[in-house]
């Protein structure tokens, strides 16, 4: 694998690595944030990571798109 081969590896790597620890870290404030606001049902555990996941695909498409 060339030099550039292996920035792109590890550009993608560490975004996979971001999206892991946000989706991690949204769920687990979602289920904090539910259970302080009393809601019966989980509506921050699905708010959170649904926005964040929208967040990293617009984010993917103006990273790969072409300038």
């Amino acid at each position: 694998m060339n030099n550039n081969g292996n920035k792109q590896l590890l550009k993608y790597a560490g975004l996979a690595t971001q999206f892991l620890v946000g989706i991690g870290l949204s769920v687990y404030i979602g289920i904090l944030l539910d259970r302080w606001l009393k809601f019966q049902i989980p509506i921050a555990v699905w708010v959170l990571p649904l926005l964040l996941i929208t967040g990293v695909i617009i984010k993917i498409i103006k990273d790969t798109g072409s300038k």
